[in-house]
């Protein structure tokens, strides 16, 4: 079964719910992954919704998933170009938290934490996605 960019956005922010407690724990590497990954899953939800990929199938490879959304969303004024840029910077953290063993600050990953907040936010809210409705916080 082929997930829906309503199911996208809410695996996003789970990622993004684990990113910030894994800053709110000090395992910066952790926090970046997870911060990536939600602004990936959130950039799917935004190609799916907004009907810039055929068939309905995303593409899987992060470079691909990136270029798209660079393509068919920031270029065409779907999103905003902030959210591109976010994107690829974010997703740099995460390769040398993941791969190079670089260190990575706590304001670097706090950064990244931040502006995966802000895009699955504005995904969130924007035209492309506006059938989601978060889950209640109601008991």
């Amino acid at each position: 079964m082929s997930m829906t960019a309503n199911d996208y956005l809410e695996k996003a922010e789970r990622a993004l719910t684990s990113a910030r407690l894994l800053l709110d724990s000090g395992d910066v590497e952790g926090a970046c992954n997870r911060a990536y990954y939600a602004m990936f899953d959130a950039a799917h939800a935004a190609l799916l919704a907004s009907g810039a990929i055929a068939g309905g199938t995303p593409p899987k490879k992060h470079s691909s998933v990136i270029a798209a959304f660079g393509l068919q969303l920031v270029k065409t004024g779907q999103m905003a170009a902030e959210l591109g840029s976010a994107l690829n910077q974010v997703e740099r953290l995460r390769r040398l938290a993941d791969y190079t063993g670089e260190p990575i600050t706590p304001e670097q990953a706090q950064w990244a934490v931040e502006q995966a907040g802000v895009f699955v936010a504005k995904v969130r809210q924007g035209p492309l996605c506006s059938t989601h409705h978060p889950p209640s916080e109601e008991p």
